[in-house]
C-alpha cells in the first residue's frame, strides 16, 4: 500500500480494480482505518465497473499521526469551548481532496460512511467540482438535535485508551456488540478476527479522540446541504445505536433530490447480508451522475 502527500501529511490509501474505470472514494468513520471496509465488499464494487480507492484518515491506522496536536478537552467542547479542537471535517475534506489531487483523480463518485459520511458531505460542500456522487452511510447533518446514540453506544465515546492488546481487543469486540446490527449479529469469530486486525495494523485512540473533537467542533451543514447539486443517496440502519436513524432522514431531508435507504435490522456496521442492497445502491447512484 502506497502513500501520497496530502495537505502537508501523508495518506496511506490502496486502490481496487481497473484503473481507467471511474473512481469511487471511500471514506471511513472515527477511529477506523482503510481496512474497516472489507476486502470483499470493495472486490465487489470494482466488479460493478468502479476503480476503488480506500484510505486511511489523518490520525488513523497508517495515515499521519499528528500527535503535536495534544489532547482534546471533548468535555468543555461539548460545552462551548472550541480553544481545543485540532482540526476540523473541512481539514479531513482538504486531505481527501488533496489524495484525489495527488492520484491526478479530477472528480470521483465519494461514499463515507459514520464520520466518513461527514467528511464526505464537508468535501461535497467545500469542493463541489471534485464530487460526481455522494453516498453518506449511517451518518449525520451535525444538527445535535438529530441522530441521537444511545445510552450505552454514547458511553463507548468515553473509554479510556487500553493498557494491552488483549485489552484493546476485548474493547472493541465488547463495542461491536453494542453498536452492530441486530439483525445481522456478527459471529465471535469474525468480531475477534476484526479486532485483532485493526489492533495489529495500528492502535492509536489519542488520535481517535482528536478525529471525534473535530465532529464536534465542526458547524451543523444542513443549510450547506441544501446546496448540493450532486447525486445523492443516504443509507441508514434503522437500528443504528450510535447515530441513530433521525440523522439519516435529516440527511436526506437537507439535499434537494436525495434518495433515502433505510434498511431494517442494520445498526453501526456493515453485515454481509446487507452488502447487496448497499452496493447496489452506490451503484446507482454513480449511473445517476453519469445519465445527467
Amino acid at each position: 500500500m502506497p502513500d501520497v502527500r496530502s495537505n502537508g501529511i501523508q495518506l496511506r490509501y490502496e486502490t481496487l480494480g481497473d484503473h481507467h474505470a471511474p473512481a469511487l472514494l471511500l471514506i471511513m468513520g472515527l477511529g477506523a482505518q482503510l481496512i474497516d471496509w472489507p476486502q470483499e465488499f470493495c472486490e465487489q464494487l470494482a466488479g460493478r465497473g468502479l476503480r476503488v480507492i480506500r484510505f486511511d484518515n489523518r490520525d488513523a491506522g497508517l495515515s499521519t499521526t499528528l500527535t503535536r496536536l495534544g489532547v482534546p478537552d471533548v468535555r468543555g467542547i461539548l460545552g462551548g469551548d472550541r480553544t481545543t479542537v485540532p482540526y476540523l471535517l473541512a481539514d479531513l475534506a482538504a486531505d481527501t481532496a488533496g489524495l484525489l489531487d495527488s492520484l491526478g483523480i479530477e472528480r470521483a463518485h465519494v461514499t463515507g460512511l459514520s464520520l466518513g459520511g461527514m467528511i464526505a458531505q464537508q468535501l461535497t460542500i467545500d469542493h463541489p467540482d471534485r464530487v460526481a456522487s455522494l453516498c453518506s452511510i449511517m451518518s449525520t447533518t451535525g444538527d445535535r438535535a438529530v441522530g441521537h446514540p444511545t445510552p450505552a453506544a454514547a458511553a463507548l465515546l468515553g473509554t479510556p485508551p487500553a493498557a494491552s492488546r488483549e485489552a484493546a481487543i476485548a474493547n472493541s469486540i465488547a463495542s461491536s456488540r453494542i453498536i452492530g446490527s441486530p439483525g445481522f449479529p456478527a459471529t465471535e469469530e469474525e468480531l475477534l478476527l476484526r479486532a485483532s486486525a485493526k489492533y495489529d495494523r495500528a492502535y492509536n485512540p489519542l488520535g481517535t479522540l482528536r478525529q471525534y473533537a473535530a465532529a464536534l467542533g465542526s458547524s451543523d451543514r444542513t443549510a450547506a446541504l441544501r446546496g448540493v447539486t450532486a447525486p445523492t443517496v443516504v443509507i441508514h440502519g434503522e437500528d443504528d445505536p450510535l447515530i441513530g436513524v433521525s440523522g439519516g432522514r435529516a440527511t436526506a431531508d437537507a439535499v434537494p433530490g436525495a434518495e433515502l435507504l433505510v434498511i431494517p435490522g442494520m445498526g453501526h456496521d456493515l453485515p454481509r447480508a446487507v452488502w447487496p442492497r448497499i452496493v447496489d445502491a452506490i451503484v446507482r447512484n454513480t449511473e445517476r451522475a453519469v445519465a445527467r
